[in-house]
């Protein structure tokens, strides 16, 4: 199905509400019946009509279809943040006494997921170095029911081999669940590679413009219909109509612009590897990146998150560095259209910086919509005050 027609058309009726180019937000918490044939099946079936917004709503089916569609995925759900659709696809799929393997330092929600609430279940997690599939292999118990990968991660970029680990999960009846939030499906289609289920906070480059949250799941159609009856309208976890509308919008120009963050970050990773307070660069499509092979091989492309390793000697070097800083705002997430940076020295206590241990000398930037030399200058006059 050609991009351009899944962004602009797919599942757009123009002529159910007067023509107009731009889909209407359906602004209602609920919808009325003409016959008791049709509230009881809708009672039946609450995933396939209309009933009350907290399930499914117009807006929202118009964005599910595309993202199923832009994720060769047959349907789609769209939560109201990407730790809702972490929630629900993990909870919708243990009980107590199963098992999951996930990858080391996952997502901060997906972790305190596995680790403060699944145990008062009975479910246990095992963290492994997903680089090797092996590893994954070794961690499998019986009672493994979850795979949860995150393929890059969103710091030190890590990958897994997503096919392997499909391929191995499949031959055991384990399912497996991947954070695809770094690529988003333009990027990556871990469905073609055998993933199960594929999520990604449309937070980031799916709303494009820091003015909405959401996450979405995509996957088989049973699949999501266990998810969604067990889990989401349980939950409350659904997205507005509006914050649909938002994410309509944004993906109408998604190309273009992880097109051109992809372009300036090509531009500023080349900057920064040169320059002599940069001990090192991690970008998932560098040449010196160590699983670069695997990237190009499963990814289209790499965004623009990059870490960079300063070469500093105190945390007060690192917070004058950031701060010294006038295009990059210190912030979390990433996606839209401004430059950020995230120091993990940031989140520290001064007393327990350790210039030796490198994880906190690592700071991610996220390259927004800005022209490279803009930011390659700020950067610059930031650097020569570290």
């Amino acid at each position: 199905m050609d991009i351009s027609y899944i962004l602009n058309e797919l599942g757009e009726d123009r002529s159910q509400y007067f023509n107009a180019v731009v889909p209407p937000i359906i602004q209602t918490s609920n919808f009325a019946f003409n016959s008791f044939a049709d509230l009881r099946s809708a009672y039946r079936d609450e995933m396939s009509t209309y009933v009350y917004s907290r399930g499914i709503n117009p807006t929202v089916d118009i964005l599910r279809r595309k993202l199923a569609a832009l994720d060769g995925a047959e349907d789609a759900l769209v939560f109201n943040s990407g730790a809702s659709a972490i929630y629900c696809a993990v909870m919708a799929n243990v009980r107590s006494g199963d098992h999951i393997v996930s990858v080391q330092r996952p997502y901060i929600w997906a972790a305190r997921l596995f680790d403060n609430v699944l145990p008062r279940f009975g479910v246990l997690t095992t963290y492994v170095d997903g680089t090797l599939v092996e590893n994954i292999e070794k961690a499998l118990r019986p009672e493994t029911r979850i795979i949860y990968l995150e393929s890059p991660n969103t710091l030190t970029y890590e990958l897994q081999d997503l096919a392997a680990v499909a391929e191995l999960a499949r031959a055991r009846g384990i399912l497996t669940i991947i954070d695809n939030s770094y690529c988003t499906p333009l990027y990556q289609k871990p469905h073609a590679l055998g993933i199960d289920l594929s999520l990604q906070s449309a937070t980031k480059y799916i709303g494009g413009h820091s003015d909405t949250l959401a996450g979405v799941l995509t996957g088989p159609k049973a699949l999501l219909k266990k998810i969604f009856d067990e889990q989401l309208l349980n939950t409350g976890s659904h997205i507005p109509p509006f914050d649909a509308w938002l994410l309509l919008r944004g993906l109408r120009t998604l190309p273009m612009r992880l097109e051109r963050v992809s372009q300036t970050t090509r531009q500023v990773v080349k900057y920064l590897k040169q320059h002599p307070k940069i001990e090192r660069v991690l970008y998932p499509f560098d040449e010196d990146f160590p699983q670069r092979e695997l990237a190009r091989q499963q990814m289209n492309g790499a965004g623009g998150l990059l870490t960079i390793l300063l070469k500093a000697d105190s945390h007060a070097q690192i917070e004058r560095f950031t701060f010294a800083l006038h295009c990059f705002l210190v912030a979390v997430s990433w996606g839209g259209h401004e430059s950020l940076i995230l120091p993990q020295a940031g989140g520290m206590d001064p007393a327990d910086f350790d210039p030796a241990v490198e994880r906190h000398r690592l700071a991610r930037l996220y390259i927004g919509l800005e022209d490279a030399d803009y930011l390659i200058r700020d950067l610059e006059q930031a650097l020569e005050v570290l």
